[in-house]
């Protein structure tokens, strides 16, 4: 099916409408210069937004003015360029901040991305916990929220629970009751599973773990692209996620963190730019976010990402997600009506994800046929090992949709897995 015959609709999206009518499709694909090129002589269907999304030219023209413009270091100069520069990273940190909804641009630090906010949480909570203390995540997080623990649990003596999940992927919130205790002094959980889509009652889970004394650092990774998240409503205690998920740069993210929390927590890093004082005997550090942001940041990144939030905030979140709610809808009716296909994951809530196998077909294979057709979707284990073991799978495909997508595109999927599933006989 020709992408060309997609219909132009109206820009008329409203809040808890999941129609695809609502949604001027057509116009957001018209902001990213990737979608016009062809792959293997095919139109480029581009369904691996969930390891990382397109960029819009509005992105890439932010970061080609400050190159070309505004260019230098921040926070050191007082010359006008290095001012310049310094207010474009501050304005993009308020911008960010803005987005979630955070109570200051303080509560924001500027990490190489969530794999590294993460990190950096795992790092400095060692300051937090005794030997026998307790973490809680779940048995559907990606590899990011699962090893930095590890480490502090091998650091630092503390035990490690996760929460099992249900043969729908839905977040076992029983069990997570069971779990928690006077001991836990954190709860480290996904709001969106990579590998399944499933959304976890993080509201929920967040009330239950304050209830019990515990803090909760919420891997938000694959909800900020799609739907409106407020951290203060939710009242997480930290957020980590990535620019490059959100149609911005790579090699930039963040944690939000309440400002409180994050000043009693020592410096990840020593260096240049989070100092208040040093002598050679002594130092003293900047509070949050500054603290935690040793060395020249990532400057050009930094304003690509705040460009990244200004264009998502002029489509609107409640768009996108009834948009791609919609596309989850008839995705998931197109896919089940090929034979011998099967869906891994139906949670009661589910973002745009779907994560299936096919009946003697490899997902690699899978992968690599489909890409003759032009449609880029992701095939392994997708850096989420422990749920492929809760379902005894090696390897999934998945695709992941993005504002951009189509039905047509839909269908140009469903044709290429029937084509697999031809080969395959």
């Amino acid at each position: 099916m020709s992408l060309l015959k997609t219909p132009t609709l109206p820009n008329d999206s409203r809040p808890g409408d999941n129609s695809i009518a609502a949604f001027d499709v057509e116009r957001v694909r018209e902001d990213f210069p990737i979608l016009k090129r062809e792959v293997y002589g095919r139109p480029l269907v581009y369904l691996d937004n969930g390891a990382s999304a397109q960029k819009p030219r509005q992105v890439i023209d932010a970061m080609t003015r400050v190159m070309e413009e505004s260019y230098s270091n921040v926070h050191r100069g007082v010359h006008r360029l290095s001012q310049e520069a310094t207010d474009l990273f501050e304005g993009a940190r308020e911008r960010v901040a803005a987005f979630v909804n955070a109570g200051s641009p303080d509560e924001i630090i500027f990490t190489r991305g969530a794999t590294e906010a993460i990190n950096m949480l795992a790092a400095c909570f060692a300051s937090q916990v005794q030997p026998g203390d307790e973490i809680i995540i779940s048995e559907m997080e990606h590899h990011s929220n699962i090893v930095p623990w590890q480490f502090l649990r091998d650091r630092s003596g503390i035990v490690l629970k996760a929460v099992p999940i249900d043969d729908d992927g839905n977040f076992d919130m029983d069990a997570y009751r069971g779990l928690l205790s006077p001991r836990t002094k954190l709860v480290a959980v996904t709001h969106i599973s990579n590998a399944l889509g499933s959304i976890t009652p993080l509201k929920q889970i967040i009330q239950e773990a304050h209830a019990a004394g515990a803090q909760v650092m919420v891997d938000g990774c694959q909800a900020l692209p799609h739907m409106r998240v407020d951290v203060r409503e939710l009242d997480a205690d930290y957020y980590a996620f990535s620019s490059h998920k959100m149609y911005g740069p790579t090699g930039i993210g963040a944690l939000y963190g309440k400002k409180d929390l994050l000043n009693r927590l020592p410096p990840y890093q020593g260096g240049g730019d989070m100092i208040a004082t040093v002598t050679l005997e002594k130092s003293t550090f900047k509070a949050a976010p500054h603290r935690f942001e040793a060395g020249t940041p990532a400057i050009i990144e930094a304003v690509g990402f705040g460009a990244a939030v200004d264009y998502l905030n002029s489509i609107g979140m409640n768009a996108i997600a009834a948009h791609e709610e919609g596309l989850l809808a008839y995705a998931t009716r197109k896919l089940e009506a090929i034979e011998g296909l099967q869906i891994i994951g139906k949670a009661k809530e589910k973002a745009g994800i779907i994560s299936f196998v096919l009946e003697g077909a490899h997902a690699h294979d899978i992968g690599t046929i489909v890409d003759r057709s032009g449609v880029a979707l992701r095939a392994g284990h997708h850096c989420a090992q422990p749920v492929m073991d809760r379902f005894g799978l090696s390897a999934t495909a998945r695709v992941s949709f993005g504002l951009y997508n189509t039905p047509a595109e839909v269908d140009v999927l469903a044709e290429a897995l029937q084509t697999v599933r031809d080969f395959f006989g």
